[in-house]
């Protein structure tokens, strides 16, 4: 499991003086892209490959306030891979300075070819460092179906 800690900083608290749902977003953005960088995945080299990820959802569960003056820690695990690293599932839970568990999140995503705009699996240099990575307890391997679980569809005006 990878963690990534933080302060909470004054401009991400809310009118309630609590985290902003919009930092906890941000806190996991950020903890996942700190965990691509360690697996080498840097912006130069997203650039290079014209790649980039997408979120399709993130879904987070609420269970106690935080304040600023106390830092956090966010975890990354990964439930789930398509067979061409294509889609991804990436759960995020949110620890206190007690190690209490204050937050969890559910995020699916996907690789875009950011010359084509369409969704893209990953070339066999990272398809092999991306499916290598350590999977969490539950991990499932993903298909197109699972990326539309939730069947919504965009209604026009």
């Amino acid at each position: 499991m990878f963690f990534k800690d933080f302060e909470i900083r004054w401009s991400d608290v809310d009118a309630n003086r609590h985290l902003a749902n919009s930092a906890y977003i941000n806190y996991m953005s950020h903890t996942r892209m700190a965990y691509l960088l360690e697996l080498g995945f840097d912006h130069r080299t997203m650039a290079t490959q014209q790649i980039g990820p997408v979120v399709f959802y993130e879904h987070v569960y609420y269970f106690k306030e935080a304040f600023p003056g106390k830092p956090i820690k966010v975890s990354l695990e990964i439930m789930g891979l398509s067979e061409d690293c294509m889609f991804f599932e990436f759960h995020h839970n949110f620890y206190n300075h007690k190690g209490e568990n204050i937050a969890r999140c559910e995020m699916m995503g996907a690789w875009m070819d950011l010359k084509t705009r369409k969704l893209t699996g990953l070339t066999n240099e990272f398809l092999h460092t991306f499916s290598s990575m350590e999977k969490a307890e539950g991990f499932k391997v993903l298909t197109k179906e699972d990326s539309r679980k939730f069947a919504k569809i965009p209604k026009n005006l």
